[in-house]
């Protein structure tokens, strides 16, 4: 019997959803504006700060990063240093655009690196050895392009806008809802059935998964289509890395579901989550030169982690052990909000 009442929870929700065309039409076409939107914007010139790796330096400042390189490249206000420990994580952040060009410290003449898929590493190459050329300094000489396939920068920012996509989804579909059930009474009449509160967010839950899991497989599909997206990765991994990213989202909106009859303060409490989660998780830019604070705040917010695993599956094909750091921390964020959102749903306050 349970189980049976749980299924019909599940249907009822997946019904008033797919019903629902005007919601049903933007979950798909929001997020395939901007990633279209995007490919036509970063197709071209960025007008945006100019990041530059140093290795080897172990400096955190970048002021003090910038000391590393020769004294012509420290006089623009144009560039942010960035300091590695050594080539292999420079030319890592290189290919996947968290950098615009690498320079090695103290050759003579100075070596670095530039991915020729970035628009901004072209622009920035071109503005540097003309600021050598002007001062009579030694030459700049180009080193061998970044090995493997190019990663276009739409290839890094799809999986931000699914995630992105995820989060508000999950958010809105399960913490607004189930806020606005409650305010209509609907959670009240629902107390008087045999159906159990385990029950009842289990069944909002396994829903909101499935509209998700099937969003993003249809978005996903339609992209790849026009765009010509690569996974260098498995599927497998991928979908699994997917789903556990979306139990952590929609527990975390269990949480903000769990109490509360006003609408306005529901809505006020998920853009206050879902905005820094939004800017604070590498969806549109790499955090690389950021403070080290802004970085820790962001490593506390699941979407971060949930995009760093996609990215490592789709860019770079790592395999489920690769990512098996970022696993095991969605799945405890999804312990803590399933346990805290337990703790505190009530039917009718």
């Amino acid at each position: 019997m349970r189980l049976k009442r749980m299924w019909a929870m599940f249907m009822a929700r997946n019904y008033e959803f797919f019903r629902d065309r005007a919601a049903f039409g933007w979950n798909f076409l929001f997020p395939f504006l901007i990633i279209a939107g995007f490919a036509i914007i970063f197709g071209g010139d960025e007008h945006r700060e100019f990041k530059v790796g140093v290795f080897p330096c172990m400096a955190t400042d970048a002021a003090v990063a910038a000391a590393c390189v020769p004294a012509p490249l420290q006089e623009t206000t144009h560039i942010l240093y960035i300091a590695f420990s050594d080539m292999a994580q420079g030319l890592d952040k290189l290919k996947h655009h968290k950098v615009d060009l690498l320079i090695e410290k103290g050759t003579r003449p100075v070596k670095y690196w530039v991915n020729e898929n970035s628009p901004k590493g072209d622009i920035l190459e071109k503005m540097l050895l003309g600021m050598m050329v002007a001062e009579s300094q030694t030459d700049m000489v180009r080193q061998k392009a970044v090995s493997g396939r190019p990663i276009r920068y739409l290839d890094w920012l799809f999986p931000g806008i699914i995630g992105m996509n995820m989060m508000f989804s999950a958010l809105y579909g399960v913490g607004y809802v189930v806020v606005r059930y409650r305010k209509n009474g609907v959670l009240k009449r629902l107390k008087a059935t045999p159906l159990t509160p385990f029950e009842y967010l289990s069944a909002q839950m396994l829903s909101r998964l499935f509209v998700l899991l099937f969003s993003i497989a249809v978005l996903w599909a339609g992209c790849d289509l026009i765009f010509g997206f690569k996974v260098e990765g498995s599927y497998l991994d991928l979908f699994i890395m997917f789903l556990a990213g979306s139990l952590s989202l929609i527990a975390l909106g269990l949480v903000i579901a769990s109490r509360g009859t006003s609408e306005e303060f529901a809505n006020g409490l998920l853009n206050f989550i879902t905005w820094p989660m939004m800017f604070l998780s590498e969806v549109w830019f790499s955090l690389e030169g950021a403070p080290r604070w802004v970085r820790g705040m962001a490593e506390t917010l699941p979407l971060t982690h949930l995009l760093r695993g996609v990215r490592k599956i789709v860019n770079d094909g790592a395999a489920l052990a690769d990512v098996a750091p970022e696993i095991i921390v969605l799945t405890g964020f999804t312990l803590l909000f399933l346990a805290v959102g337990a703790l505190l749903f009530s039917w009718n306050k």
